[in-house]
């Protein structure tokens, strides 16, 4: 087992340190690393620097690889006896649209009183995702001042790229696999449950994206002329949007819940001890009633269920003022979220399938893609997962939860796909911490707190290897 005090100490440096540890995330909140817009390129560059200089002096060989867009920064610690991790966080930041709406200046970062009392730091990317990968560096910070050394061997990879697309992160992981196999990635861009309970999310749902346009007359008709005569594609859009759902919920495409399995009652049980408040959620958005599949909790069906979403219709006249067309064209855009082990492909060519089956045979169908990704999972029996969740309890001595998550990170599916290695996502941040909105802010908790959390994880996963 890790040698007690010398965790101890390793924690103690965190506390002692965490002023000038708060000095280098402010450097790093400084650099306004706006990957979406090209007229802030070479300030994404200086961030990447600044990384590959702070982790060379933390011992690591590290450097900023080029990509076609901005630079991914590479680094690699010390050959150490045990697991080895990787991980990953982005250096880039969302536009500060609308400035206006800020009450201070979003790269020049500030401390100050909170919510509640709590002690904040704002600045865009305080939360999103420099806060959070700063967590990871200065907790080797803290085991090479404390110990001189890692209690594990420690790659990191940073992107560039993430908030606008990620394009170019797949192709270098694909060209630099051998270099970045790990046994297990580490992510730090997740919530917590609650300001006090800690979580790791362990289920991703994957995505799939349909575009269709139904075509039926050569050209727009006037209504009072056709109607009746002439095929709708409006009409054959609605239709097949509505054929994609059953009155119980569920939907509708041959094969899809195949490859979909059910939660463990275990798991069932922890969720529904999480006290989390359906009315609540449903009413913050002005509803009531839960959609989704008949008989399953609210949580249920956005962390681990499947779902299909009409995202957008559009055909015909939609501007002020009337006009009585029947148009040519009629169009939908459509996701499916995807969990277990549903397979994108199998799925979008099913959708295709049910679509083609309703298409009128004088009108016709085109499809296009709009990306597709896998659903992600770590197993509960993990030995990384178990020592990671007790790392987590023992900082916050409250047990940590096992969570889902409704959205999708493309990072930890490539990093299956491609490493073949599965991810933990262990993040500190807050829901109300206003990321790629005004006044983003991080808790100044939970950066410590995080800080001494990894701590934790990586003296638990140097006595894994031990076990």
């Amino acid at each position: 087992m890790m040698n007690t005090s010398a965790l101890d100490a390793v924690l103690a440096q965190v506390d002692q340190g965490l002023d000038a540890s708060l000095e280098r995330l402010k450097a790093l909140l400084r650099i306004p690393s706006i990957s979406t817009d090209p007229a802030f390129a070479q300030d994404c560059r200086r961030a990447a620097d600044w990384l590959v200089a702070d982790l060379q002096g933390l011992g690591f060989e590290a450097a900023a690889r080029p990509t076609p867009g901005h630079p991914i920064v590479v680094a690699h610690g010390p050959q150490t006896p045990g697991p080895h991790v990787l991980f990953y966080g982005h250096y880039d930041v969302q536009p500060v649209d609308p400035l206006a709406l800020w009450h201070t200046d979003p790269f020049e970062p500030v401390i100050k009183e909170g919510p509640e009392g709590r002690t904040i730091i704002v600045g865009r990317g305080a939360s999103d995702d420099k806060g959070q990968l700063m967590t990871f560096l200065e907790a080797c910070r803290a085991w090479k001042a404390a110990t001189g050394s890692l209690p594990v061997r420690v790659s990191v990879m940073l992107e560039g790229e993430e908030e606008s697309g990620g394009k170019n992160l797949p192709g270098f992981m694909r060209a630099n696999a051998q270099e970045l196999r790990a046994d297990v990635a580490l992510v730090c861009d997740t919530d917590m449950w609650d300001r006090q309970t800690p979580s790791i999310t362990s289920m991703l749902r994957g995505l799939v994206g349909e575009e269709i346009t139904v075509t039926c007359a050569n050209k727009d008709l006037h209504s009072g002329m056709f109607g009746n005569a002439a095929r709708n594609p409006n009409q054959v859009v609605a239709d097949i949007v509505a054929s994609l759902r059953a009155p119980d919920g569920s939907v509708t495409l041959e094969g899809f819940y195949d490859d979909v399995p059910e939660i463990t009652p275990e798991l069932r049980a922890q969720w529904e001890g999480l006290g989390f408040d359906e009315a609540a959620f449903l009413g913050s958005v002005g509803l009531s009633i839960p959609a989704g599949e008949a008989g399953r909790s609210v949580l249920e069906t956005i962390w681990s269920r499947p779902t299909c979403e009409i995202n957008g219709i559009w055909g015909g006249y939609t501007g002020d003022g009337f006009k009585t067309v029947i148009p040519s064209q009629a169009s939908a855009k459509i996701s499916f979220r995807l969990v277990g082990n549903m397979d994108p492909d199998k799925i979008r060519a099913a959708f295709r399938r049910h679509v083609e089956a309703r298409i009128p045979a004088d009108c016709t169908v085109t499809f296009k893609e709009h990306g597709g990704s896998p659903a992600v999972t770590v197993p509960s029996e993990g030995i990384y997962l178990r020592q990671a969740l007790k790392a987590l309890t023992d900082e916050w001595n409250k047990p940590a939860v096992i969570t889902g998550s409704g959205g999708s990170i493309p990072v930890a599916g490539e990093f299956k796909s491609i490493l073949g290695r599965d991810t933990l996502l262990i993040g500190f941040a807050h829901v109300d911490d206003a990321i790629h909105s005004p006044n983003e802010k991080y808790d100044l908790e939970s950066f410590h707190r995080g800080i001494r959390a990894w701590v934790r994880v990586l003296a638990a996963f140097a006595d894994s290897a031990k076990a």
